[in-house]
């Protein structure tokens, strides 16, 4: 974290996210062996500064103004040899784009090796740019450095707080200017508004990057955004903070917030920390808080059009859905909350169907969202996908159809924010679980999205058809995304050079050669001068940042107030079609968003995913210190059975392992490997070569239930128990370097818990999140909690099906006995399971060769 109290500071990014060329021998090289023409040509090559990877679509754009030629060919340059590692055939001549004659892309996809090069057509050079399979590692991180600077209530980057007052109720059902706790959550830009409608699409992106591509995360940030690693990675960290914002804006079932604060905001630059604006009650003593009436509101001037309360209470649904979903191990207490959460604030859109906007009061601007089936359509495909409750299917396949393609798509223009989130995740996650004839009907509404933008885009040589309207480089990020979650979903191909484009847009591949991402890469042309206090009062960096990206010259024409500051060095590549200007002063298009970031880092996380790189996605998944999951490259799967009381399976189980040719691992307690009863089917798995573990001694549940950080046993005593479940395990010649994992009683604990694992020579181990296995101990008896077999069973399949990867890597967490009230035994669908996942290529294998 750098601190507030340093100015002029350069923004510092990880290495392994630099652009690791040597700049500057590489460029006297060009120098020396190059006439430098490309100036007095008045021709350029626009590149992708952040890299690209080996076996990815590779195109660099030649654009040139009247009376520039480009070559017939170009070459691609090795940075160390100087020599040419590609000759490939100038494409066609587009024609005219923004101030530019003539647009030629330059495909270099062929050229797999990694290295530094440069492009040389004709007299033109490019900058230098590197290809690798580790171009975008830790590029997804770096954007939660912006997330974390926009904090509002203590915020990390300051170290200090903000807002904490807020804030007092508008339009609501209880008396205007009743205080209710609502601090916390991300400022929305460089203003301090706070709107649900970004703020839950934000935490949701957060939330299915985790979900989707854990492994690219890291553990370096605190729950309040300081250094520290405290065993949850940083972007889950992230989405909790909106998470817990989210829940102060719908405290009751019946209860829905929408916004805090308003235009009144804009009195001019300031901290947070120093908020001078008045809302009517005194600066800094709270500011209002809009309750999402479903009627159109503004306490000035003027006013929105709502009609309804749907588009937010969608938004709400999906986020708290997921949510759920992902804490369900995590922190059960916290996941039944957001369910609890997710049905309510659902039902609310249900009642009051129609737009949710934001409103204004001294300005006629305001985020003018038009739909809203999209978000119910989400929000009901994540509820199913959290309930398996089948009414949820069938009502998001119902939204689905309401909006099957987002309206943007294919326009010239659109209104600010008109149609909200700029693509629909609804279908994507919709398809999940479904039939094929469902899935088939998805991936047509996403792929009619993508021709739309298609026909616009292939008649230009940047191959972009985004719409240049405020915030253009949001949607040119959430499309590029619908092109990624469209191929995901197929196997299409087609759109993929389209896909590359757009994110080789917003690292440079565009007429001012700008990356769009403040400080990324560390050596690159991005934002100096963003609208912000932050960078324009102090020098700080905002790190990670999406500015808003070019607009139409005649919407820059026609905005208020709008005055830039300084001379403007891209001068040469304004038009009046479209402009950019890195000006503190342009609003329009350099002032970075929290939104436009939190879907960039679902973007940087799926590239880095999508490397293939081994070495990236070797390194476990960890929670709280606890390996959950191993290497997610390789379909091996850990069959890990535990047991205390019953052994009811155990024979049946060594069975099924034995006639498979399959080990699995079994982590018991010491009252297991005590019980006399028992021992025969002990010497038969040790026997047998399956890994025999400890779960403990006794089986003590280690920390609360609800405050997951409150321990329930001393470290004396945790020690105690581990020594003596391993006396055990010295009868059976079993000692610690030969039973190296440990895998804690009822599978519950915290970062303690796994310090003092390690400690005592071992590694913490835990099931992979997921699927429904860890169920196979309920019986009817304890009603929702009940799992029937099938329902088991379908999970894991389902799971594997719908993943990103699969089961790979999988600890897959059964019971070698449960209470005889289950009469239907999960372990008698082994056979089954294990044949089908072979079928589907998996390898079973023990915890260690899993880990090791």
């Amino acid at each position: 974290m750098i601190s507030p109290n340093v100015k002029n500071v350069m923004p510092k990014v990880p290495d392994q996210i630099r652009t690791r060329f040597k700049p500057v021998i590489c460029l006297l090289i060009i120098l020396v062996t190059l006439p430098w023409t490309g100036r007095a040509e008045n021709s350029w090559i626009r590149i992708n500064q952040l890299g690209y990877q080996p076996a990815s679509i590779k195109v660099a754009v030649w654009v040139g103004k009247r009376g520039s030629e480009p070559a017939s060919t170009f070459q691609v340059i090795d940075c160390k040899t100087f020599k040419s590692v590609f000759t490939g055939k100038s494409g066609k001549d587009f024609g005219e784009f923004g101030p530019f004659s003539k647009v030629i892309r330059l495909n270099f996809s062929q050229l797999k090796s990694e290295g530094d090069y440069f492009i040389s057509c004709g007299k033109t050079v490019s900058p230098v740019f590197r290809v690798s399979k580790d171009v975008y590692t830790g590029a997804a991180d770096f954007g939660l450095r912006y997330m974390r600077q926009q904090r509002s209530g203590f915020n990390p980057f300051l170290k200090d707080s903000c807002h904490t007052t807020d804030g007092y109720t508008m339009y609501g059902p209880m008396p205007d200017t009743t205080r209710i706790d609502v601090s916390g959550g991300w400022h929305d830009a460089t203003d301090y508004l706070q709107y649900a409608t970004t703020s839950a699409n934000a935490t949701y992106h957060l939330l299915a990057a985790y979900r989707d591509f854990p492994e690219v995360f890291s553990d370096k940030h605190l729950a309040n955004g300081l250094v520290g690693v405290n065993g949850t990675a940083d972007v889950l960290d992230e989405a909790r903070w909106g998470l817990d914002w989210l829940l102060k804006m719908h405290p009751k079932e019946d209860w829905l917030f929408n916004q805090l604060a308003d235009d009144r905001d804009h009195v001019g630059f300031r901290l947070p920390t120093k908020d001078s604006a008045d809302y009517g009650v005194g600066p800094g003593k709270g500011r209002p808080v809009y309750f999402a009436s479903g009627v159109p509101q503004g306490l000035g001037k003027y006013k929105n059009k709502s009609a309804g309360v749907a588009s937010i209470a969608g938004k709400f649904a999906s986020a708290f859905a997921l949510g759920s979903s992902l804490y369900t191990n995590l922190n059960p207490q916290f996941s039944k909350l957001l369910n609890q959460k997710s049905r309510s604030s659902y039902q609310l859109g249900l009642n009051k169907p129609g737009v949710a906007q934001t409103a204004p009061n001294r300005s006629p601007y305001f985020y003018e969202e038009d739909n809203w089936s999209d978000d119910m359509e989400l929000g009901s495909a994540a509820l199913f996908q959290l309930t398996g409750e089948k009414k949820y299917f069938e009502e998001s396949l119902k939204f689905s159809s309401q909006e099957p393609v987002t309206p943007w798509m294919g326009t010239d223009t659109a209104r600010h924010y008109q149609w909200y989130p700029f693509h629909n995740f609804g279908h994507y996650e919709l398809a999940k679980n479904s039939d094929p004839r469902n899935k088939a009907t998805m991936a047509l509404y996403y792929k009619t999205g993508i021709q739309k933008v298609w026909e616009k885009a292939s008649k230009n040589g940047f191959y972009q058809g985004i719409p240049f309207i405020w915030c253009s480089n949001n949607l040119t990020t959430s499309f590029a995304i619908q092109c990624y979650l469209y191929r995901q979903m197929t196997g299409d191909n087609q759109f993929q050079e389209l896909e590359q484009a757009c994110f080789d847009w917003l690292f440079g591949c565009n007429p001012w050669g700008k990356s769009m991402v403040y400080g990324l890469p560390e050596k690159g042309d991005t934002p100096k001068y963003p609208h912000s206090s932050f960078s324009l009062l102090y020098q700080y960096p905002l790190d990670g940042g999406l500015v808003d990206g070019p607009v139409y010259g005649s919407i820059f024409k026609n905005l208020k107030g709008l005055t830039l500051s300084g001379e403007d060095k891209y001068a040469e590549f304004q038009s009046d079609y479209v402009v950019y200007h890195d000006d503190a002063g342009d609003y329009s298009t350099n002032e970075p968003t929290m939104d436009g970031t939190a879907s960039l880092i679902y973007l940087l996380a799926a590239k880095q995913h999508q490397s293939g790189d081994k070495k990236l996605k070797k390194k476990p998944v960890k929670v709280y210190g606890g390996i959950i999951r191993g290497d997610q490259t390789s379909k091996k799967i850990a069959l890990v059975f535990t047991g205390d009381e019953h052994a009811d399976g155990g024979h049946y189980i060594a069975d099924v392992l034995h006639k498979e040719k399959i080990k699995a691992s079994f982590f018991l307690t010491g009252n297991f490997y005590r019980n006399q009863s028992f021992q025969p089917v002990i010497a038969r798995l040790k026997k047998e070569g399956n890994y025999l573990g400890s779960h403990s001694d006794k089986h003590l549940l280690y920390c609360d239930w609800e405050k997951r950080d409150s321990l329930l046993v001393t470290r004396e005593q945790f020690q105690a128990d581990i020594s003596n479940s391993f006396e055990e395990l010295k009868k059976l010649n079993i000692d610690k370097k030969q039973a190296s994992y440990f895998l804690p009683p009822y599978e519950w604990y915290n970062d303690s818990i796994t310090d003092w694992t390690k400690q005592s020579g071992l590694q913490l181990v835990n099931y992979s999140p997921g699927t429904r296995s860890t169920a196979d101990y309920t019986y009817p008896e304890l009603g929702a909690r009940y799992a029937t077999s099938k329902t088991i069973y379908n999970s894991i399949l389902n799971h594997e099906e719908d993943s990103h990867d699969g089961l790979n890597g999988f600890i897959l967490l059964l019971h070698i006995g449960v209470d005889p009230r289950r009469k239907d035994k999960f372990y008698k669908y082994l056979p089954e399971s294990i044949n089908e996942l072979k079928k589907r290529g998996y390898q079973f294998v023990k915890i260690d060769n899993l880990l090791d």
